[in-house]
């Protein structure tokens, strides 16, 4: 239960150092609080209740569907009235932004699900997720602090969100949260997020990138922890076509090289600058628009 402390971190500083009056930082904190809460859920019957397995599967999943859903009610309601665009910004794409209205809802749960989720697959080698987190915290902090900047947004031709500018403080108070965990998270580690950490921490990046209209550059941000997700899916869908065959010696991803015999630091540092090299990718995007 770990993540209670990047949760708390995080929380306080927004709390301490962000505009109280915007909405966008609610939004990002209530995302935060709600699926860190379906994770400590998790966790405490692990720790409490001795349930090895914890929350079973459909039902977390069913929980973290409702939240998602909830939270894209808000800004999809908030995008028909006033405040959250309703249009698509793509990537390279300057003069296409489709509308997609109430359409926009299934977009948002299905970012908001899948990114928790693919953050907690990476949970597995101390470091690992917590690092990566970091990395794309970071660079979705100097991407918030581009679209809520009328001359940098217009300059780079991205969407500007004049409410993003206050989710500056909250996604560098996230990335902070973060390098300070690290410090007791490396190998050995003394400390270790659980469900509560990595749930809550996915969902965060994902809202964040949803409210700064950036969610097809997530999938580059973070592109370690979509690896390690498709490593998952297309492990078991193979499986499951083929009788039993496997793609990979074992999934997720950083397991695969676990058994072919790299050390966990190697694995660690490795993915790590893979996760450096991904964001520098979306961020050198902006000049290429």
């Amino acid at each position: 239960m770990g993540g209670l402390l990047i949760i708390g971190s995080a929380f306080i500083s927004t709390l301490l150092w962000g505009n109280l009056s915007n909405f966008y930082v609610w939004i990002g904190l209530v995302t935060m609080l709600s699926f860190g809460a379906i994770g400590f859920w998790d966790d405490y019957l692990k720790v409490k209740k001795r349930r090895s397995l914890g929350l079973k599967g459909r039902k977390k999943l069913l929980c973290q569907f409702a939240l998602a859903g909830l939270i894209g009610l808000a800004l999809v309601y908030i995008g028909a009235t006033d405040g959250f665009s309703l249009r698509l910004s793509f990537p390279f794409f300057k003069g296409w932004l489709p509308y997609l209205g109430w359409f926009y809802l299934p977009w948002i749960v299905f970012i908001l699900v899948g990114s928790s989720n693919a953050v907690n697959l990476a949970d597995g080698l101390d470091g690992l997720a917590i690092g990566l987190t970091f990395i794309s915290a970071a660079a979705l902090t100097a991407l918030t602090y581009i679209a809520g900047h009328v001359n940098y947004s217009s300059y780079l031709n991205i969407a500007y969100v004049a409410q993003a500018a206050e989710l500056t403080v909250f996604a560098g108070a996230l990335a902070g949260a973060c390098l300070a965990f690290l410090w007791f998270n490396c190998h050995p580690a003394q400390i270790f997020m659980g469900d509560v950490g990595a749930l809550s921490l996915g969902a965060t990046l994902a809202v964040i990138a949803i409210l700064i209209k950036q969610e097809f550059l997530l999938f580059t941000v973070a592109g370690v922890f979509i690896l390690e997700a498709l490593s998952v899916l297309l492990q078991v869908g193979y499986f499951r076509a083929t009788g039993g065959k496997r793609i990979f010696k074992m999934a997720p991803l950083h397991h695969h090289f676990e058994m072919i015999g790299w050390r966990e630091e190697q694995i660690v540092v490795r993915f790590w600058i893979l996760g450096i090299i991904f964001a520098l990718f979306s961020l050198t995007t902006l000049k290429l628009r």
